[in-house]
């Protein structure tokens, strides 16, 4: 092997100091002066309620106007515009979703709770990544803190439980599969393979796109997702459910999990979960509910019994980012056995993992979430939770839901609007069916109004498919929005309707 001789090498130049410009960029005084600037821009829309919806702009617009704010300096650092960074802040501001607006109704965020986004940008400035105590002292407490205060509310034994933030509800449903996973074929992990064995996943038929997506990510098949039938209210039809398991049995199907849903993205509906538990009891199956639009319901006393048996599952998703109003990303994993947590990932490494763990490691979360680096998520919740307590979070839920109630009962009235469902939450789907329409045009016409709505209006909406057709979709998140404001939107769409069939007229 050659040997280099030190004797020999030039000597090392001295380290220089950085230019003047990254002094500038990282000084106090400049930091308080942007700080300040933005959070004047951005608590504009706090007071700003008028009613508006998406104003989506033209991606080459976009795009060209991005560009044009970008300094042209390439070899020496630029110096601090102001001008600059309020045109920056001015064009994110006005090409977002206003989510503070009563009209904003196409999303399950909403604008977030003032103190939650101060608590968000602060985590981005302290920058202490949360899966390790030593690198996020504070977050790994809060993390502890509100997984047992929430627990409490799921009916767990804080003792016993765990909860683990991760980035999103996506990474959640997978995180807790692994989980479940893990339980029925434990050395899947280390050896590979199934030995024949076909793994699979039972779900209701509108689960959440992530499930079977993690299903995929895990080597699951189509073939064996099973998916399991609805009742007439898009529930999970547990009459039904023992047989298609039983289907799937003879087909040599190994079902581990049964994924539930608390809250569905396309109408907000609550599988029944105590008779799930039940049968998941009976087919010795994990069952994993997918909470993340639904289970903030739980701090609500009014609201809570949608989830009656939640406390017999084995694993909860819950996001905080759609109805407890914060920043995302915010999910919660929580698991009625905090030991089975452990069995997701099974890995050591010795750059993060301590051989001899102790009272500060005991903390860590990382060998529990699939993040080494994960932002301080739990921070903006944490401190609304302790600053408001849980009343905050209720009381604007109940009115949004009040509010989907109150909506449906106002489209039960109306002549030419069909009610798809009886909202169980905050999201209210529909149609709108003026009389002339045939009824093969019908889903088209839903999709052309959404546009017409979306593209010139006051009000932002979604739209799903239910059997087959597609709807009209409000999500009630704003406790500006009231009933009057419902009103308005369904006279926009009339007009839009009206515009619609008038075209269709002339051709």
């Amino acid at each position: 092997m050659t040997q280099i001789d030190d004797r020999c090498a030039a000597p090392a130049a001295p380290s220089a100091p950085p230019g003047e410009g990254v002094g500038e960029a990282f000084d106090a005084r400049r930091f308080r002066e942007s700080a300040g600037a933005v959070a004047a821009r951005l608590a504009g829309p706090l007071t700003d309620l008028s009613v508006r919806g998406l104003a989506l702009t033209d991606p080459a617009e976009l795009t060209a106007a991005a560009r044009a704010l970008m300094t042209a300096e390439r070899d020496r650092i630029a110096p601090h515009d102001p001008a600059r960074l309020d045109a920056i802040m001015d064009l994110y501001v006005r090409t977002g979703i206003p989510v503070h607006s009563p009209g904003a109704m196409g999303r399950q965020f909403s604008g977030v709770v003032p103190l939650a986004g101060v608590m968000d940008f602060a985590g981005a400035m302290v920058s202490q990544p949360a899966s390790f105590y030593e690198a996020g002292q504070l977050p790994s407490v809060a993390e502890r803190i509100m997984g047992e205060e929430l627990g409490r509310l799921i009916g767990w034994d804080p003792a016993a439980a765990a909860m683990v933030t991760t980035s999103g509800g996506s990474l959640a449903n997978l995180t807790a599969l692994l989980a479940a996973r893990a339980r029925a074929f434990p050395a899947l992990w280390t050896r590979g393979g199934t030995d024949g064995v076909r793994p699979a996943v039972a779900v209701g038929a509108d689960a959440h796109y992530s499930v079977t997506r993690a299903a995929g990510v895990m080597g699951i098949g189509e073939t064996q997702i099973v998916r399991l039938p609805l009742d007439a209210a898009r529930r999970i039809d547990v009459r039904r459910a023992g047989p298609a398991l039983a289907a799937a049995r003879r087909r040599g199907l190994s079902v581990f999990c049964l994924v539930a849903s608390a809250g569905t993205t396309s109408v907000g509906a609550f599988d029944p979960l105590d008779e799930l538990a039940g049968l998941c009891r009976e087919h010795g199956l994990w069952l994993h509910v997918d909470g993340a639009h639904g289970a903030s319901l739980l701090v609500s006393g009014e609201l809570r019994g949608r989830l009656r048996g939640v406390e017999h599952a084995d694993s909860l998703t819950w996001d905080a980012h759609k109805l407890m109003f914060v920043p995302a990303p915010c999910t919660m994993l929580f698991y009625r056995d905090g030991a089975r947590s452990l069995g997701a990932f099974r890995q050591r490494a010795s750059y993060v993992f301590d051989e001899e763990p102790d009272e500060y490691a005991a903390l860590d979360s990382g060998g529990r979430n699939f993040e080494c680096t994960k932002r301080p998520m739990i921070m903006p919740l944490w401190t609304l939770w302790a600053m408001h307590g849980p009343a905050l979070f209720a009381q604007k839920i109940e009115h949004v839901c009040r509010l989907a109630r109150d909506a449906h009962g106002l489209l039960l009235a109306e002549p030419d609007f069909e009610a798809v469902h009886a909202p169980q939450a905050n999201i209210l789907c529909f149609r709108h069916r003026p009389r002339g329409l045939a009824a093969p045009d019908v889903h088209r016409f839903q999709n052309a109004v959404r546009n017409r709505v979306r593209g010139g209006g006051s009000f932002f909406i979604s739209k799903v498919d239910i059997d087959g057709t597609a709807a009209l979709r409000a999500v009630l998140m704003s406790h500006h929005t009231t009933l009057d404001h419902v009103r308005m939107l369904l006279a926009e769409i009339r007009d839009a309707g009206r515009a619609l069939l008038a075209e269709g007229a002339d051709r």
